[in-house]
């Protein structure tokens, strides 16, 4: 038996009854309030006793009371994620849930994932997380330049990051994928083989990573001596169904059109089936979080979009907010390169 099984033998046979803070100070030898701000990530307590207070915790099973935290320290111990569900409920979604919650494993927070539905205020989570005090900190997605719901939290000084960035980036922790670099390396590499008038299936224009996306790949058309047009009667963020019929229709009317740049991985997938529709073969360039295009089609183009990263770094920069509120904000952006193109 190793010495860490001995030890969670020995731990485990000395609780009875429910664990306890007081449990906890009892096997470490350690004061019950540095028991308590070592579970609530203090930054004056070491790592190492942090370590060794979570390992006991973890051994007994201790579960904090929630209730009894938020009494004590004005705490919820919960960071939420505002998600508004569509049609890419697919790999990037479950890896930047999943990437947050493991990140967040070693803290004393925990993830909940609050939902609006498209019709919803996107102001309506915000408002009522800030003033009942749903959760210590937010993660939200989808940004806009002068995006509302950022500027009532700076305005509230209430924890949060973004994915995505805004007018107001400089105020705020985030971390993005750097579309306008997107936009311009899928036009050269399109370019390169050959086509000449591309279509843009952007996401809705309201997102700033659309105008970022637009610029890359306009600019990157201009320089390269290719047609591009930004498709105006549907979006990557419409339904599977939608882009399908509405990419049949485009290739069926405009014969020119020889290559197609999409935003996500599903929409990809539908404009692949739009042009199986139409009976014509073009090029489709997309970013996807994981490997699946590749393998279902080698014929897509595509660059990965490190979901897993974007998530992690996410649940570090919130939980940096809430452990030095006066601290900068931490900030990261993926700048896709070669090393991201078709991965198989």
């Amino acid at each position: 038996m190793t010495d860490a099984g001995k030890n969670t033998d020995t731990n485990a046979a000395q609780v009875t009854g429910k664990p306890t803070l007081k449990t906890i100070s009892q096997l470490s030898g350690l004061a019950i309030p540095t028991v308590s701000r070592a579970l609530s990530d203090a930054p004056d307590i070491s790592e190492k006793t942090k370590k060794k207070i979570r390992e006991i915790a973890a051994e007994i099973g201790y579960v904090p009371n929630r209730a009894g935290v938020r009494l004590r320290t004005g705490k919820t111990l919960v960071i939420s994620l505002i998600l508004a569900p569509d049609s890419e409920l697919m790999p990037h979604t479950a890896q930047l849930i999943g990437s947050i919650a493991r990140a967040l494993r070693e803290t004393p927070y925990h993830l909940n994932v609050t939902p609006y539905l498209p019709d919803d205020d996107p102001m309506k989570p915000i408002r009522q997380i800030v003033e009942n005090r749903l959760a210590d900190a937010v993660i939200l997605n989808r940004t806009q330049a002068d995006d509302p719901r950022v500027a009532y939290l700076l305005e509230k000084q209430f924890p949060f990051a973004t994915h995505g960035r805004t007018n107001m980036s400089d105020r705020h922790a985030y971390f993005d994928y750097d579309n306008a670099a997107f936009g311009d390396f899928a036009v050269r590499h399109l370019a390169a083989r050959g086509r000449k008038c591309i279509a843009l299936l952007a996401p809705k224009q309201d997102q700033l990573y659309a105008t970022h996306m637009i610029e890359g790949a306009l600019a990157a058309a201009t320089d390269c001596g290719v047609s591009l047009t930004v498709l105006d009667d549907v979006d990557s963020d419409a339904r599977i169904d939608e882009i399908r019929a509405a990419i049949a229709l485009r290739l069926k009317d405009n014969p020119d059109v020889d290559a197609l740049i999409t935003a996500s991985g599903v929409a990809a997938m539908a404009a692949a089936a739009g042009a199986k529709s139409a009976g014509r073969e073009v090029d489709i360039f997309g970013k996807e979080a994981t490997s699946i295009l590749r393998f279902c089609n080698p014929n897509i183009l595509t660059l990965r979009e490190d979901a897993a990263r974007a998530g992690a770094f996410l649940a570090e920069a919130v939980v940096a907010a809430l452990n030095d509120p006066l601290g900068a904000p931490k900030q990261g952006l993926q700048v896709p390169s070669e090393a991201d193109f078709n991965l198989a």
